[in-house]
């Protein structure tokens, strides 16, 4: 006989999830939040975040900085002309979404730039150019020796 470990917060997690279909079933769903994967990776000339955001318009997303930390805003809608009740499965999340992300030092806010194709929102931060050490050249005094007179 196999020994089964008892986990109760997963027959929590299986109650909630009942529950909440439960309600979907009774009011005719929610619309809840999600979050977008994102990718961030750095390049010498920049950072850039990618945010998988399928089926949007690029008029939704909304992209801030404030304080060092990007924020990226948005609401995919469910608009299919399926009757809900005709539906096997649905998978893909939908609803408002906000993701915040701090940006290292040394990046130049005001310089962001977001592009979208393909359901890939993409985010450039470009950094701050480091200053280069700067070469000092030291240069010998000249001594004058003046004569004394007796």
């Amino acid at each position: 006989m196999a020994i089964i470990r008892w986990e109760p917060f997963r027959e929590m997690s299986t109650l909630q999830g009942r529950m909440d279909r439960l309600f979907d079933q009774v009011w005719g769903g929610r619309q809840e939040s999600w979050l977008p994967a994102v990718d961030v990776f750095d390049t010498k000339e920049s950072v850039v975040l990618k945010a998988e955001i399928a089926g949007m318009d690029p008029d939704d997303i909304q992209i801030e900085v404030e304080d060092n930390v990007l924020t990226i805003k948005g609401e995919r809608k469910f608009e299919e002309q399926v009757d809900e009740e005709r539906y096997y499965r649905v998978e893909r999340r939908f609803g408002s979404f906000q993701r915040s992300l701090a940006l290292p030092q040394g990046v130049k806010a005001d310089d962001i730039v977001a592009a979208y194709e393909d359901g890939i929102l993409t985010v450039t931060v470009p950094k701050v150019e480091e200053e280069k050490p700067k070469k000092i050249e030291v240069k010998a005094a000249k001594k004058t020796v003046e004569a004394k007179k007796a």
